[in-house]
């Protein structure tokens, strides 16, 4: 019978949940924040009944910051 490692797994449910508390709290203070969805770019549409509201700058802007977090940490998990 092969005996296999749980440690993955484990890692991995660790990262997600870690994930998951740091997206929270970015909702949770998401209002506070100044300049957050306010950026030059960033699209709302506000008609009689109807908002839409697409933050394509802050979108790219949080997409290279986790992409610069996700490098230091390869990097540091490579060394």
């Amino acid at each position: 019978m092969d005996h296999f490692s749980l440690q993955p797994l484990a890692k991995m449910l660790i990262f997600l949940g870690g994930g998951i508390l740091v997206l929270g709290l970015i909702l949770l203070f998401f209002d506070k924040a100044p300049m957050i969805g306010k950026l030059p770019g960033d699209i709302v549409i506000r008609r009689k009944n109807f908002t839409f509201y697409f933050p394509l700058t802050t979108l790219i802007i949080l997409n290279l910051v986790f992409w610069f977090i996700a490098w230091i940490i390869g990097k540091i998990k490579g060394h």
